[in-house]
């Protein structure tokens, strides 16, 4: 957990590194399209502290009001971050508006072009980063910095192909009008994350992959009972919650119950990191079905 705390110390950094170069870009040019994106890298940086303190909420253990723990504060940040990320293609739209009713040529355009590429590589190496870690991590809002940093540098590729553009022919215009494009797609990559952090929100079952490996454990490690049935999951962040019925024979002892779920559980935990895992032992007449299986 450290290790990710450190990651989203270090965005913050990052964001206001980035947010600096970019704004000296648009000082330099005064083009409307590296203004937008600057504003965009504001949003950055406010996300890149709002991942943090949803990653050590998060890390916080289970308590006597949660007792469940606080996993899912990584959802909230990453819904926030997906909001932010509409809002600044919102000002980008408006910014762009002005730009179009009064194109204007833009004064260093190359210099300001380079800088704002630099912060735009920063930017792109970061975001691989967050996301390689943070989905190795297990956290959701590590990872929608990582993808917020990707709509960022979508963002600069397309305000710098505009400002080339312009730049090339006289065409003031496509500086504010590429710009609007580009805010297009943010919109759309925000709701993507807002709408995945909510499914997360909501409870959402593991991947069918997911469940498929925990069918196959229960299956291959529940040797002593005959079923397995009502499983069910759901995910929080890093934490996987799992709970399901377990069948025994009727002359099977406390001692030899607990056992077969001591084995279930260390295997559940082994292969998946399952936070959470909840077995409910019941004697042979609540059989569904013959046979070690798992059923929905």
């Amino acid at each position: 957990m450290m290790t990710t705390i450190k990651l989203a110390i270090g965005s913050i950094f990052v964001g206001f590194a980035v947010l600096a170069l970019k704004s000296l870009a648009y000082w330099l040019t005064g083009s409307v399209a590296l203004l937008s994106d600057a504003l965009e890298s504001t949003v950055n940086v406010a996300t890149a502290f709002a991942a943090l303190i949803a990653i050590r909420v998060a890390a916080k253990p289970a308590d006597a009001d949660h007792p469940w723990g606080h996993h899912k504060a990584e959802f909230f940040s990453a819904v926030l971050e997906g909001v932010m990320i509409i809002v600044a293609a919102l000002l980008i739209l408006h910014e762009a508006y002005a730009g179009f009713m009064a194109p204007a040529p833009l004064d260093a355009p190359l210099e300001g072009l380079l800088i704002n590429m630099g912060a735009t590589v920063i930017n792109g190496v970061w975001a691989w980063v967050l996301i390689s870690r943070g989905r190795a991590q297990k956290s959701p809002a590590l990872v929608a910095d990582g993808k917020h940093l990707v709509t960022d540098v979508l963002t600069s590729v397309g305000v710098a192909a505009g400002v080339l553009l312009a730049v090339g022919t006289g065409w003031w215009i496509l500086d504010p009008l590429l710009a609007a494009l580009v805010a297009v797609n943010i919109l759309w990559s925000g709701w993507k994350i807002v709408r995945d952090s909510l499914s997360g929100l909501m409870d959402e079952a593991v991947s069918d992959a997911t469940l498929a490996s925990i069918r196959e454990i229960i299956a291959t490690q529940a040797d002593g009972a005959t079923e397995a049935h009502d499983l069910r999951t759901r995910h929080a962040g890093a934490a996987i919650f799992i709970d399901f019925h377990l069948v025994v024979p009727g002359d099977t002892t406390v001692f030899e119950a607990h056992e077969i779920c001591d084995r279930i559980e260390n295997a559940l935990k082994e292969k998946l990191e399952v936070t959470h895992i909840t077995i409910h032992v019941e004697p042979e007449h609540k059989s569904k079905q013959t046979g070690i299986i798992v059923l929905d």
